[in-house]
């Protein structure tokens, strides 16, 4: 088999925030006319993973349907409510009960063991919170690569207070959205952050999931290897993370993570239609975009609509906004003259690229936070939840973007002197841009291509 034919399996839950940066990667590969390249996640994804064959073929392998329970966008309104409550901990401890269901995964991993069978992939590339795709790499020996979507120090941090950890130890906990320099009480909450994760893990509850969840690794004759909090990032041929070392706070890293910045197809991804000439319209928008998981209340959108009105005479805004939450909007003749609501948007990447975008208005996803910054942008945080209040409070320590006072409520006064702010500060843009700037020099997704082709598995060199 020639250095071009070794299959390369990537796999990855469904949710856009997790797979997309893979997606990007992908496609990449396919473009240097990489062969046997393979996509495996769940059916919904089978025409996103198929339009990746812009070079070589790009073959599509089905986990089958979306598990509801397992995926966000799914979850209905009370499950929402609880892993976006405002306390950090308890909406962390509730996206954990929620997804921790150890029977759920079987399928997922058979189906992926059947595809691994037929494919005999010489590399897997594996999105870190799919826990299935590491366990069945790490037991079938497979060399793998782990991509991370997020800041590094959200896979390299313990989220309990014992047991190994490649960050120091008053390091913020992921999802805690504490600073790296704390006073006292930040640093107590940070232990306490600790402490209760590993009590909850001791509840009576979570000791009965833990015995379900070794009852089916038994069954499925799954590496007890895989078991350990860090063994995802061990395991690994090369942990590729899709940010820099400046977009997190300091701490050690191990000599197989490669960090190559935002994962950014070629621009643009579509043809220029109205919406560019509206965009080409306008000196000064604000872009708003909250992510597929954030459900916005009747309050929360006339609110939002508010602060566009307020805007009005100096800012454009322009609001993707989904379809089922228009209902909210005011009737259009009421609606400021200089807002414009998309429920979809052809490239939110074309958009943020736009030099009249003046500001990004985001949730603070992994991927808006570097997508963000990697376009120069000034950011107003609306964090919702876990590792959106990590990216928003590094994003406000590292002087690109500032985080609303109570982003549940969204008042319009306070986001008004926000977007206000990070528009008409300067620091705010320069920031941004320079650390645009290392994002762009770390190389994205031709980096991270070449990075996946030196890898002996993949080349064919592995053994010789």
């Amino acid at each position: 088999m020639s250095a071009s034919q070794q299959p390369i399996l990537f796999v990855g839950l469904p949710e856009s925030g997790l797979l997309n940066s893979m997606l990007v990667l992908v496609e990449e590969l396919s473009r240097q006319g990489v062969e046997d390249l393979w996509f495996a996640t769940d059916e919904p994804r089978r025409s996103d993973v198929e339009a990746l064959s812009v070079g070589s073929t790009v073959d599509f392998s089905s986990l089958g349907e979306i598990v509801p329970q397992m995926s966000s966008v799914t979850w209905d309104d009370e499950t929402y409510r609880r892993v976006t409550q405002r306390s950090r901990f308890k909406a962390r401890r509730a996206v954990i009960e929620q997804t921790f269901a150890p029977e759920l995964r079987v399928e997922k991993y058979r189906r992926l063991e059947e595809a691994v069978e037929k494919i005999q992939p010489a590399l897997m590339v594996v999105e870190s919170m799919c826990q299935y795709g590491c366990e069945l790499a790490i037991t079938k020996k497979i060399p793998y690569v782990l991509s991370v979507p997020f800041v590094i120090s959200n896979v390299l941090t313990s989220t309990v207070p014992v047991g190994r950890s490649y960050a120091p130890k008053d390091f913020p906990v992921p999802h805690s959205g504490l600073p790296h320099e704390m006073n006292l009480r930040q640093r107590l909450a940070n232990r306490l952050f600790k402490w209760r994760t590993l009590a909850m893990f001791l509840s009576s509850a979570m000791r009965e999931r833990n015995a379900r969840d070794a009852q089916v690794r038994e069954e499925l004759g799954i590496d007890p290897a895989s078991n350990s909090l860090l063994a995802r990032v061990d395991s690994a041929e090369m942990v590729l993370c899709y940010s820099v070392p400046e977009l997190d706070y300091p701490l050690p890293v191990p000599d197989s993570v490669r960090m190559v910045g935002a994962m950014v197809p070629p621009l643009p991804q579509s043809e220029p239609g109205e919406l560019t000439e509206w965009l080409d319209a306008h000196e000064s928008v604000v872009y708003m975009g909250f992510g597929t998981i954030t459900r916005l209340t009747r309050d929360q959108v006339g609110a939002l609509v508010e602060v566009a009105r307020r805007l009005e005479g100096e800012h454009h805004v322009l609001w993707k906004l989904p379809e089922d939450q228009q209902q909210w909007l005011p009737p259009a003749g009421e609606l400021p003259g200089n807002l414009r609501v998309e429920s979809w948007v052809p490239s939110q990447l074309d958009v943020l690229a736009h030099e009249h975008v003046s500001a990004f208005f985001t949730h603070g996803g992994g991927n808006a936070y570097h997508e963000g910054v990697y376009f120069g942008k000034p950011m107003v945080m609306r964090p919702l939840w876990v590792d959106c209040y990590d990216q928003a409070v590094r994003a406000q320590d590292f002087g690109v973007g500032l985080t609303l006072d109570k982003p549940r409520t969204v008042d319009p006064d306070d986001v008004v002197d926000k977007l206000t702010r990070v528009m008409g500060e300067p620091s705010f843009r320069e920031n941004a841009e320079r650390l645009g700037r290392l994002q762009r020099e770390a190389g994205g997704r031709e980096r991270a291509a070449e990075l996946i082709r030196s890898l002996p598995a993949a080349s064919g060199q592995e053994g010789e």
